[in-house]
């Protein structure tokens, strides 16, 4: 993550719903910095791994030199040791022992604890105090903070142990309380600080994994809504585009042949106007198969149709050439408008069924119920016409038409209400048939949504 990602998920929260506290820990800046601070460091660490490693080495070195050249063997908490009794070498052979594991403390931190235990209660039995005990403390911390937490207990059990053992048992002392009280104490603190850091480094972590888990998961939302609203788009094109094309194309197709049993001129170029329209419905299916899957946030601004214009829609079919009938049962103004809309859409898209199939010869029946909360959509033509062979208009019917967006969209809308979705030939043999249920269990004006 950069460092300005702390300022990115929290923007990204705000889209996602996060945690309350999240944003404002994001935002502070000591939080900020502590993170910009660990990036800069496990950058140098993964680079050069073993310069921290030297580093605490050399420290713990600089601070145990002093002690082995110029110390005068008081012991800390009263009294001598016994460090006048040993030979130079062994009292270095003892520091070395104490600050040389510190090189694998972070590796091997269990390991590393352990032997330098053992090396100090080795030094403690001969009745010497180190400096370079201190390497106990590092090491302590060390497993606090990377090493098992099982092992930490046994680590800290031991620690208590051994510094019972050498303010009472192994080095005599003065005051042997108050060395086992400042050794408790020293133990303790390594290990809080080890614990601490270690549950921050967690918690940093949490919140950058937080971070891009709310970047993904926006990312996902806009997709998915980018998608919904191109699917949704591509449908009403298909109704309202389809339509219109469907009914050109059928008032050409009749010009047409008007004018050819007139022996008019225009009868060719009506044929040209009525395949070019063909044309563009199949380009149309293209288009609109590339808007589903393109990116498209556009949203249709204009009213949408309802009950009252099916009039117009009826209108135009009648004027394509294509018989219909209407009639409506029930109150229909008082359904809300998105069930209007559905109801429009519906009747448009069985009757360009009708026209693209049956062709302009054959009548259409539609009829619209409102009853007991339930709608009913009945849409029935009367098939092609006596002497065409089937497909001789569109093709054969199937249930589907060619681009997949039409009857499929038919039961997509009626699935929005729970509705029950009937489309297949009639049982008189002859026509096709769409007759659709929806359930409104409210037939008000307000608290429904546009599909």
């Amino acid at each position: 993550m950069s460092a300005e990602r702390p300022a990115a998920a929290a923007d990204t929260a705000q889209g996602a719903s996060p945690p309350p506290g999240l944003d404002a820990a994001w935002a502070h800046p000591l939080l900020s910095r502590m993170m910009r601070g660990r990036r800069d460091r496990q950058r140098l660490d993964q680079r050069h791994p073993w310069l921290l490693d030297t580093a605490v080495v050399v420290i713990v070195v600089c601070i145990t030199l002093p002690d082995l050249l110029w110390g005068s063997g008081n012991a800390p908490f009263g009294g001598r040791d016994s460090r006048d009794q040993l030979p130079f070498g062994v009292l270095c052979a003892f520091a070395a022992a104490l600050v040389i594991p510190l090189w694998w403390r972070r590796r091997a931190p269990a390991v590393t604890y352990f032997v330098i235990a053992l090396v100090s209660l080795a030094q403690w039995s001969l009745g010497i105090w180190l400096s370079a005990g201190i390497s106990a403390l590092i090491a302590l911390y060390t497993l606090a903070r990377h090493g098992s937490l099982r092992l930490l207990g046994w680590a800290g059990a031991l620690a208590a142990t051994e510094a019972a053992l050498a303010v009472f048992v192994l080095v005599p002392v003065e005051h042997p309380l108050l060395g086992l009280f400042f050794l408790l104490g020293t133990a303790t603190a390594a290990i809080a600080v080890g614990l601490t850091l270690r549950i921050r480094q967690m918690y940093l972590a949490a919140l950058e994994d937080r971070a891009r888990s709310l970047e993904i998961e926006h990312d996902q939302r806009a997709r998915l809504t980018a998608a919904a609203e191109r699917s949704r788009v591509a449908r009403e094109m298909h109704d309202i585009v389809g339509h219109n094309l469907s009914v050109m194309v059928g008032v050409a197709d009749g010009a047409a042949t008007l004018a050819t049993n007139r022996n008019e001129q225009s009868a060719e170029a009506l044929r040209i106007l009525a395949d070019t329209g063909r044309q563009a419905m199949s380009e149309l299916r293209r288009v609109l198969g590339v808007l589903r899957e393109g990116q498209d946030g556009t949203r249709m601004l204009s009213p949408q149709p309802g009950i009252r214009d099916l009039e117009a829609l009826l209108a135009r079919v009648r004027a394509a050439g294509l018989r219909v009938t209407y009639r409506t049962v029930g109150d229909l103004d008082s359904l809300s408008s998105g069930v209007q809309l559905t109801v429009y859409r519906i009747v448009q898209e069985a009757l360009t069924n009708t026209l693209k199939h049956a062709g302009t010869g054959s009548a259409a029946e539609v009829t619209v119920t409102a009853d007991a909360g339930t709608v009913r959509i009945r849409v029935a033509d009367s098939g092609l016409p006596p002497g065409l062979p089937v497909g001789a208009v569109s093709g054969p019917r199937t249930g589907l038409d060619d681009s997949g967006h039409g009857l499929v969209g038919i039961r997509q809308r009626a699935a929005m209400y729970s509705g029950s979705v009937t489309i297949g030939p009639r049982e008189t043999g002859h026509g096709w048939i769409v007759d659709v249920a929806l359930d409104v269990p409210a037939l008000s004006a307000s608290g429904d949504h546009l599909p």
